[in-house]
């Protein structure tokens, strides 16, 4: 199968989005991934793989809305790939509202998992491949602290105060929304 490409510009730097072709997908182009500059397990461009910005204005016309306040949800078809316990936090983190947090203990509450389960859901976390489109952005400690993402503390931080979380550092005057 074809992997299609672009970059996306940003508040958050340069995002690397990929795809897939998909007849019943908002612009016609499943999101495998989409990632930052620096951001752990990352893909790069691999050889065979076609540019294709056209096949991304959908995903780029949403993050560019969301980046400016002006929406709180994406609307596209995703194709990420991962083992059944991943995908079953993915599905959770997609179920977090925007302008809300949740502990890593409560993501492994929702899913069914066990108390002992949660460092694996903070495995499945930060595997998440979809940055922003997937708000593992809004998981936080179990003491309001802001713990890990695979993008960056700064640019959490960035996308919780888009959010609407004060005393956060906001990207874009998109704060306090």
């Amino acid at each position: 199968m074809t992997t299609l490409y672009s970059e996306i510009t940003s508040p958050l730097g340069p995002l690397l989005v990929t795809g897939r072709p998909s007849a019943g997908a908002p612009g016609g182009t499943a999101i495998a991934s989409l990632s930052v500059p620096g951001q752990k397990n990352a893909p790069a461009v691999a050889p065979g793989w076609q540019r294709d910005t056209a096949a991304f204005a959908e995903a780029e016309r949403q993050l560019t809305a969301y980046f400016a306040g002006e929406s709180r949800d994406f609307r596209l078809e995703f194709a990420a790939e991962g083992t059944e316990f991943r995908r079953r936090v993915w599905d959770a983190l997609d179920a977090i509202p925007y302008g809300a947090t949740t502990t890593y203990g409560e993501l492994a509450a929702r899913i069914g998992a066990s108390r002992a389960a949660v460092r694996a859901v903070g495995g499945a976390v930060g595997a998440n491949p979809l940055l922003v489109l997937r708000p593992c952005h809004r998981v936080i400690g179990a003491d309001g602290s802001l713990t890990g993402y695979a993008g960056g503390l700064d640019r959490k931080r960035a996308l919780l105060a888009l959010e609407g979380f004060g005393g956060i550092e906001s990207i874009g005057g998109a704060a306090g929304r």
